[in-house]
């Protein structure tokens, strides 16, 4: 047996390449090893050594995943190619929910419709059970062609929604004015593809074609830097993360030139937002709409 030992420099060399490896893949998602198919019946497939997650519905079922971790702040991107198509009556939803009457919930969905018109994107966020904050938006792209990034930052100052990089709705915490805000219940992710033909499409006057079906929405590209539940006692206050990358997400707000991006989506691509609706709240809109510019 030869006792001979490796060259100082040799060690450094292959501890910082298992190190990288390490980090490499710390920082990659994976379906396999990230989530859990809810519900489909093999209709949820999850392909390509678990880089790519296909969601698939038809007149029988629809289908969805859930992460295995919860998590407490965070941000969370995944790349979402939706139904192409005819996909009135469909919706892919895509959130942060915690479980229970009182719970919190963030939320994309997008609403499918007929071939040639715009989805419609629809934001919600709940705490201690109670939503009603939608506001809509027709993307400025066309989210079946390619693949888009949709990302949420979550941390105890705000909630921000980004489509690629791009915010266009945040959501400030203003408990010091009595508004509840997302910040005691670690949630995880979820995402499912089902139909909703009573409502999605122009308020259900449009039905799903099932003769277009399987209707088939892809994942790929997950990634979160965020805070899991057993890590959130040191991971609210310090740069702790379950994962490779930077803190920044932990104070991120927006800059000038975010702020001008997001007047830009909200002028010219909402089409709906709850703190407009006077007819819905007669008696005076939420406070926090009283508060926020966006």
């Amino acid at each position: 047996m030869c006792s001979c030992k490796l060259p100082v420099n040799m060690v450094l060399f292959l501890f910082l390449f298992t190190t990288s490896l390490m980090l490499m893949a710390a920082s990659a998602g994976n379906f396999y090893q990230d989530f859990d198919v809810t519900f489909g019946d093999g209709r949820a497939k999850i392909l390509n050594g678990g880089q790519l997650l296909t969601l698939n519905l038809d007149q029988a079922s629809g289908s969805g995943f859930k992460s295995k971790n919860e998590y407490l702040f965070g941000r969370i991107d995944m790349q979402i190619k939706l139904v192409a198509g005819n996909s009135a009556g469909t919706v892919t939803a895509y959130y942060l929910s915690s479980e229970g009457p009182t719970h919190d919930e963030i939320d994309f969905e997008f609403l499918g419709n007929v071939s040639g018109d715009p989805y419609t994107l629809h934001t919600n966020v709940f705490s201690q059970g109670k939503g009603n904050r939608e506001q809509q938006f027709q993307l400025w792209f066309d989210p079946t062609n390619a693949f888009h990034t949709y990302s949420i930052v979550w941390n105890s100052q705000r909630i921000i929604f980004l489509v690629d990089n791009i915010p266009i709705r945040v959501f400030n915490n203003l408990e010091s004015v009595g508004v509840p805000f997302p910040k005691n219940q670690p949630m995880r992710i979820y995402s499912s593809l089902w139909n909703a033909d009573d409502w999605a499409t122009r308020g259900g006057l449009v039905k799903t074609d099932w003769t277009k079906a399987p209707f088939t929405a892809s994942y790929r590209n997950f990634k979160a830097n965020a805070c899991t539940a057993d890590s959130s006692s040191s991971c609210a206050s310090t740069a702790s993360t379950n994962s490779v990358g930077d803190s920044a997400w932990q104070t991120q707000g927006l800059d000038a030139a975010g702020r001008n991006r997001l007047r830009w989506v909200q002028q010219k691509f909402m089409i709906y937002n709850y703190c407009n609706d006077l007819k819905r709240f007669p008696q005076g809109l939420p406070a926090e709409c009283r508060r926020s510019r966006f």
